[in-house]
């Protein structure tokens, strides 16, 4: 009697792994993929169901003081910073805290030609997009529990595309074997192209799923995002919206320039058309704080910061493209998350790799269906035989 050799190799055990995984956490993954391909743009849609504040310039624009110091703003509560942008048909942005309590203002549009305002509007898809974010993040589940959940799916759906790109390739590695897996055949039987679906779509997308799964798990685990930090040598999300600290000591403050001056000289400082932010001073802090990014900048985080005292003076100048590249990915890693990082030109590959995520399980599920269809009508075809 012959002994029997098993056939059970490295291949066979990531083909498993990636299998009961898959099995495992499908539904987590279609429901993260599903959230997540509808959150990338998700300002687009809810701009689709608000008013429109129509710009048509005419005349001279309102000073910013005199914006500033109109009684219709002050109502609504405190003015911290306006946007300015270059085009001239976009309305200016004004951020307002209407409760001291509120951490960040609610964002109102004005019409700087006619001092129109337009405010916050509140509508059904605002609450759909918040759950979508829930589910994205939590699972609309306790925060405690979903956001572990979720970043275990998430690691989960990491080993998956790595295991997947092994399975990718061929048992034997030659570019007629290799080339299948570029194309769908989309003449073949229902089975065959759902399965090009998932292998082929999978491979395409994989790279941007990586990238999203790497960056989503610093939501989910605090240790992992600090982790990620030494390891880059800089701080996620580390000083995003931050104002450096400041030695203002020093300053001759018998001199007072207004918002118009402070503006006219961020603008000369930092000579290029683009949008302008401005925070306003305050008691606690006299310092303009300026955001720049360039109208023609490829992404959407190459934004120079310029810190102005009251006086005139220039206390601190940040320009982004002097920043060390460790310290540039770290303080992008929302962007590079929801693809806003290189606007919409990436926002559309990631609505498209995340697409293919969320039809990944499906995919993979009718696959293995399937194969157990294949091997109980094998074992019948046996037991007659």
């Amino acid at each position: 009697m012959g002994k029997s050799k098993s056939n059970y190799g490295i291949r066979a055990f990531i083909n498993d792994v990636h299998l009961w995984l898959g099995l495992v956490s499908g539904i987590i993954i279609f429901l993260v993929c599903l959230s997540g391909t509808i959150l990338t743009f998700e300002k687009e849609i809810e701009n689709w169901f608000k008013e429109e504040l129509i710009i048509v310039p005419a005349g001279s624009k309102k000073s910013l003081s005199n914006l500033v110091d109109d009684p219709t703003i002050q109502s609504k509560g405190q003015l911290t910073s306006i946007t300015i942008p270059s085009d001239e048909t976009i309305p200016y942005s004004l951020s307002i805290k209407e409760d001291p309590k509120q951490r960040r203002g609610s964002t109102y549009e004005l019409n700087p030609y006619t001092s129109e305002i337009l405010a916050p509007q509140k509508t059904a898809i605002d609450d759909f997009m918040f759950s979508m974010f829930k589910m994205h993040r939590w699972l609309l589940m306790d925060i405690k529990w979903g956001r572990p959940i979720v970043g275990i799916a998430t690691i989960i759906f990491l080993i998956l595309s790595i295991t997947g790109i092994v399975l990718w390739f061929p048992k034997k590695v030659k570019w007629k074997t290799v080339k299948a897996g570029f194309k769908i055949k989309t003449n073949a039987n229902w089975k065959r192209i759902n399965h090009d679906l998932h292998n082929t779509l999978g491979f395409y997308s994989c790279l941007l799923i990586l990238i999203m799964g790497i960056t989503g798990l610093c939501w989910s685990f605090e240790g992992y995002r600090d982790g990620l930090s030494s390891l880059m040598g800089a701080k996620v999300f580390g000083n995003r919206g931050a104002q450096p600290e400041l030695d203002l000591g020093n300053l001759h403050t018998e001199n007072v320039i207004g918002l118009e001056e402070a503006v006219q000289l961020a603008n000369k400082t930092l000579d290029y058309r683009g949008t302008l932010t401005v925070s306003l001073p305050n008691d606690k802090n006299p310092v303009y704080s300026f955001r720049k990014i360039a109208d023609d900048s490829w992404s959407t985080v190459a934004q120079d910061q310029l810190q102005i005292h009251t006086s005139g003076e220039i206390v601190h100048k940040e320009i982004y493209a002097d920043k060390p590249l460790n310290v540039k990915i770290a303080s992008a890693i929302r962007p590079i998350h929801t693809g806003e990082i290189y606007g919409t030109f990436s926002k559309w590959l990631y609505f498209l790799a995340c697409l293919v995520g969320t039809s990944l399980p499906v995919t993979g599920t009718i696959i293995y269906i399937n194969k157990l269809k294949k091997k109980s009508k094998r074992r019948r075809s046996l037991a007659t035989a």
